[in-house]
């Protein structure tokens, strides 16, 4: 059985820990696994919120959304249920393409030190104890989830669940209880939109159909 964790705050800003990693990518290629080994210590909501950056950018980058959207709901169930998290092997050494990663992460850094500013400790209610910690996994979860839909092509998509992500995480770990709603906002919003995406793709089926009736 995994061993219990706790979620304590990083002493190191989002920006920093990301400049950090960025400087240490070396080479054509990296894996999720390296990622998380350059992260080392700085904890599993870091890490979630790295992982959510790439998507920041209007269009995702191929191949990248099944990998990380599926290390972020794994990792955020683990926070959920207080346990080491468990990645296949597959998600862990799958190589990503450094020429396409980088520039986002570099995107990224200009975004989350913006963000840094911004984060302080409120609202503990919604930051704060153990039940309150897996509900907030479990949105970041629902998160991934909506990050994985095949709709990489439609402006977006992707965009919406990462930055939901990124505000959930980084709400997390800074006990920042106004950026969480906000996380939770941006999971509503992802929801309705493609809920949108889907009347309007049916309602055009539906018109095709009739054409040839």
């Amino acid at each position: 059985m995994s061993a219990s964790i706790e979620f304590d705050d990083t002493s190191t800003s989002l920006s920093g820990t990301l400049r950090q990693l960025i400087d240490g990518i070396k080479g054509q290629s990296v894996t999720l696994r390296q990622l998380m080994d350059a992260v080392g210590e700085q904890g599993l909501l870091l890490i979630c919120a790295i992982a959510s950056l790439p998507f920041l950018l209007p269009v995702s980058i191929p191949g990248v959304s099944t990998v990380f959207g599926a290390a972020i709901i794994l990792i955020s169930l683990a926070i959920t249920a207080n346990r080491l998290p468990w990645l296949p092997k597959k998600i862990l050494d799958r190589e990503l393409d450094t020429k396409k990663l980088l520039p986002a992460l570099e995107k990224g850094v200009s975004i989350v030190s913006r963000l840094d500013r911004f984060l302080k400790p409120r609202i503990s209610a919604l930051t704060t104890g153990r039940l309150v910690s897996r509900v907030n996994g479990l949105a970041i979860a629902a998160g991934g989830v909506l990050l994985m839909f095949p709709l990489g092509l439609v402006p977006f998509s992707n965009t919406l669940p990462g930055i939901a992500i990124l505000l959930l995480s980084t709400g997390m770990i800074q006990r920042d209880g106004l950026i969480v709603l906000g996380g939770y906002l941006f999971n509503v919003v992802t929801v309705i939109y493609f809920g949108v995406l889907a009347y309007v793709a049916f309602s055009a089926g539906q018109g095709i159909a009739s054409m040839f009736a």
